[in-house]
């Protein structure tokens, strides 16, 4: 595998990887790097909540994949003194699935829900009275002999993750009574991030290093972490340190370049570049020059590329800027036919 696939930036893979990921989690919110406006809100949230001993409010966390949604709600949860259930929006696709998870908490425990959006549509229909009543309706026998038996629940604290909150209906997004939007990172706190790591695993990685991978990462810890192991197994293969070499070496490699671009972004870029003239380009045109699935390309790829100033989207197309140029090396040509399909 070259580069940081679409896969990997979403989830750790393997068993190993979620032992990585799990051994350089902050434990509570003193210990988080970043996020300094939410982190601020949650601990006013969770002190008022045990000074008036009660459950915290429901708490919905939203922001792009590797940014710390998982972390935060296992630092409410421990923070609160709570145990915590862990699910996930696919996972329960009928209402059946919801109500055993629901019936099953104890009281005050969190449950934590990633990718909330993705849930069944009767299953979050379910939830908007167990959120707000801590009950629940459970339909018995079919047609007209159908009954309703309400089910009393203990009181829970609901921490649903998404990375697209559009996609939340409007009677969910509203019963939460906390929503924070977590933001990529800078890189300074990428360095404190990697930092951090180097001395979980007992590395010793200079500055230069450090801020180097910090420069790659793409405004994302989970990433910068990643990227910090990758260096740290080629040190170990080598054997050598993970100095300033070792990282350049490795991360072009994985095909990770100055920018934290990786395979597929360069190839999207070049297809806008090369084969289109720089666009504008519609999404499902480049999804097939490219031969990856449009979502994957909307929703991982792009953001990035636009965030950086590399693509930008118009009603007619993705178009790449003055700076993708550059960075490719390609010379622009003169301007020709515009391909102008779904955008």
């Amino acid at each position: 595998m070259t580069g940081i696939e679409p896969g990997e930036r979403e989830a750790p893979e393997s068993e190993a990887e979620l032992a990585f990921e799990g051994a350089l989690r902050p434990r509570s919110l003193a210990e988080f790097v970043g996020q300094s406006k939410v982190r601020g809100q949650l601990q006013l949230l969770l002190r008022a909540a045990a000074m008036q001993q009660r459950t915290p409010d429901h708490i919905l966390l939203a922001g792009p994949p590797g940014l710390g949604k998982t972390t935060l709600a296992m630092i409410v949860a421990h923070e609160s003194g709570r145990p915590l259930r862990m699910s996930s929006g696919p996972a329960i696709q009928h209402a059946g699935d919801l109500a055993a998870l629901l019936s099953s908490l104890v009281p005050g425990e969190v449950l934590f829900i990633d990718e909330i959006h993705r849930m069944a549509r009767s299953a979050e229909e379910m939830l908007y009275l167990a959120m707000e009543d801590f009950r629940i309706d459970i339909m018995v026998g079919k047609g007209a002999g159908a009954t309703s038996i309400p089910l009393d629940l203990a009181p829970f604290t609901l921490v649903g993750a998404t990375t697209r909150s559009g996609l939340l209906p409007n009677p969910l997004r509203d019963r939460f009574g906390f929503t924070a939007h977590l933001e990529f990172y800078d890189d300074a706190e990428l360095h404190e991030v990697i930092a951090r790591a180097a001395v979980k695993l007992g590395l010793e990685v200079p500055d230069t290093a450090l801020r180097e991978i910090a420069g790659r990462s793409r405004g994302t810890p989970r990433i910068a972490n990643r990227l910090l192991r990758r260096v740290r197994d080629y040190a170990l293969v080598h054997g050598g340190e993970a100095d300033l070499a070792s990282v350049h070496a490795a991360l072009e490699l994985y095909d990770v370049d100055e920018l934290g671009l990786d395979r597929l972004d360069r190839a999207v870029l070049d297809a806008v570049l090369r084969r289109f003239e720089g666009g504008p380009v519609g999404l499902g045109t480049l999804s097939v020059s490219v031969g990856e699935e449009a979502d994957t390309i909307e929703s991982v790829v792009e953001p990035f590329l636009v965030r950086i100033g590399l693509l930008t989207r118009t009603p007619r197309g993705r178009v790449a800027t003055a700076a993708a140029w550059r960075h490719l090396g390609v010379e622009r040509a003169p301007s020709g036919a515009l391909f102008d399909d779904d955008v």
